[in-house]
Formats: structure tokens, sequence, C-alpha cells
């Protein structure tokens, strides 16, 4: 069984940085779990931690029912692809993949059967007899992959593995490594600051900041339900638009009034019971780029409108990312291209306010979720 799970732990480097701090996760059996998270916040520290390269200050971490606290790395049973590949430079692709099956001793007809069948899976049957250095990057990641592939571990850990690669390359392997993923049935827990490779990749995502865990979900659960407004900003691309102002209370009706008033927007009926404790106090607004609706008519819909400043322009063919400003707070709009807004002019935008987010102000959390 490769269930991995971590009970309180904590990583505190000389100087009394705390690089992890109390981290409490399960991933089951066969799962893929993406950390994520801004650079510094822990989560290679907590992968390696996994993987005994670093040891844990306090708590317990288990590899199936095996606490594996002060078992040698090599005792583990994963396999770890790294950011850098670490392949070596004069062995052959054959023999890059074969090594660690060689140092175990394994028969030379399993660690041949091993390392075709994985030179199959992977596609790259033909690079066999090749070096690193005759390799384009994408083909050096599958021969790492392939690597761990070959040892048939209970885990698999993957170190941010596409950060070196072009931009077209990273979504073709991201595919490739779900695939795999599907066909092996393995537990594969993967690290990466990048939220579109954890949104498309993860059956379940971690996000970290500052060592520590913020939550805990499925994509469309964090996409849909971030419980504080990090997690909202962090996950989407372009990210989540927050706004502040204070809700307002008017013939029985709840309104958020932007702070420059060139925003009023009607509390969707299903937000009212969570919102209006916070009548007369400041909230923060949280909207999706795509929850905006360019108006037809270019005069204000009652209680869901703003008026924006354009500021830039970017047609991306289906759709136009818009930059506008708002009272001097930044607003991005994603819309559809019928027609092409010009820069430097006011422009009315309609908002879904049942899609819209609340946070509170002081502590962040999301006001939909108490």
């Amino acid at each position: 069984m490769a269930r991995v799970e971590l009970r309180n732990v904590r990583k505190v480097y000389p100087g009394n940085v705390e690089a992890v701090k109390n981290a409490n996760l399960v991933v089951e059996d066969k799962e893929f779990v993406v950390l994520v998270g801004p650079s510094g916040c822990g989560k290679s520290t907590t992968l390696r931690m996994i993987a005994g390269l670093e040891e844990i200050t306090d708590g317990e971490i288990y590899i199936g029912d095996t606490l594996v606290n002060d078992v040698p790395p090599k005792n583990r049973d994963f396999a770890m692809v790294f950011q850098n590949y670490a392949l070596y430079p004069h062995m052959t692709v054959y023999k890059n993949m074969a090594f660690g099956l060689m140092l175990r001793k394994y028969p030379k007809k399993e660690i041949d059967r091993r390392v075709r069948e994985a030179a199959e899976i992977l596609k790259i049957t033909d690079l066999l007899d090749r070096k690193p250095k005759a390799l384009s990057g994408g083909q050096r990641q599958r021969v790492a992959v392939g690597r761990a592939i070959v040892r048939q571990p209970k885990v698999f850990l993957f170190d941010e593995p596409l950060s070196n690669l072009d931009a077209k390359l990273r979504v073709q392997m991201r595919a490739e490594i779900s695939k795999l993923h599907t066909r092996l049935q393995s537990t594969m827990i993967y690290v990466t600051h990048d939220q579109v490779e954890a949104m498309t990749m993860g059956d379940r995502i971690v996000v970290m900041l500052d060592g520590e865990i913020q939550q805990i979900a499925s994509p469309l659960e964090l996409y849909n339900k971030p419980v504080n407004k990090f997690v909202a900003g962090f996950i989407g691309s372009p990210p989540m638009n927050f706004l502040n102002g204070v809700i307002h209370a008017e013939n029985g009706k709840l309104y958020f009034v932007h702070e420059s008033n060139r925003a009023r927007f009607e509390v969707a009926p299903a937000h009212q019971p969570f919102v209006e404790r916070y009548s007369g106090k400041k909230v923060i607004f949280g909207i999706r780029p795509e929850d905006f609706r360019e108006n037809p008519s270019q005069k204000p819909t009652e209680g869901k409108s703003l008026a924006a400043n354009v500021e830039v322009v970017e047609p991306m063919g289906s759709e136009i990312y818009l930059y506008l400003d708002v009272g001097g707070q930044s607003v991005t709009a994603r819309i559809d291209s019928d027609k092409e807004p010009e820069v430097n002019t006011v422009l009315i935008l309609d908002v879904d306010v049942s899609r819209a987010h609340y946070f509170d102000p002081e502590t962040e959390k999301a006001i939909l979720l108490q």
C-alpha cells in the first residue's frame, strides 16, 4: 500500500527559520497530489522530507503503515524526478535508466525488460543508445521519468520537473505525466509553483504559503470555494480581482459599494445570510476575470455594474484580456472578442454577482464559508 501521511511535521533550519509549520497531509494510495505555492513556501522542503533527503524537526511521516522518520532514503521505496533531470552524462539512456536496478543486483533479463517497457511507454525506444548531451530538454525529462518508472516504486516524487522546458513542451509533458499516472496507477506527489500545472494534473491540490498548508481540495473546489484571499488570488489565471469597499443596507437589500463609488454591486440572495453581519463594515470583494460582461448599452445596470478606465487591451484570439483601473485599483476582465475596446476610454462592465466572493479585511478568510 502506497499511502503517505504527514502528522504535525515541522522543519526548522538554523537561526530558527521555520520552513514547514505543523503540516498534516494524507495522500491516499494511487492518488495524484500536487503541492503548489510561491517560491519559499516550503513545498520542496516537504517533498524532500518525505524522501528522507531532509531531516524533520518534529512530527511523523508514514509510507504505508511504516514510520519512516529514521529510515534512510534508499529504503523508503520511492523514485524521485528532479528539476535538473540529474542524468549521468557519460552513460547512454539505457544505462541511465538501468543504473538503479544494476546497483540493486537485479537479473540482467529483468533489467532489460523493465527498461524497454518504460522506454516503450515514454516513446524513447529509439534513444536508448544516445547520451544525454545528444537529447533535447523534453527527451532528457522523459529519460528521467523512465529511470523512475523502472524502479516500480510505491511512490513517485516530482520536484518541479517541467520548469526547465519551454511553454509548449510543458503543456505536452503535463499531459504525458497525467496519462502515465492513469496507466501506472501509482501514488504520485508533485511539486510546482505553477498553478496551471497544479489545476490540470492533480486529483487534489495542497496550497502552501510561508510553510503552512492553506487549503487541501480538488481543483474545482479550490477554484470555486477558496478558503482565504491568498488561495483565491493564487489559483486561477488571470488571478481573481479584489476590490475594497463597504457593505451597505438599503431597502431590505445589501450592496457592496466600492470605496471610489465607481462600483455598486447587489449582494446575491444566496450570499446575504453570510454577508449581512458585515453591514456597515469594510469587506474585500472578489470576482474572477471571466465573470465580467461588457454592458451592451454602456449604461450602468443597477447593482451589477462598474465603470473602469481601459489601460491595456490584450487580444487573445477568441477572447480579450482587459487591464483596467477602478478608482486606483487594478482589475482584469476577460471578455469575448466581438469588439476591441479602445485604450484610455471609460468602459461599463456588468458583473455576475452570483459568482462573487467576499473576504474579511482583517483575517482575509472567505466570508461565504464561515
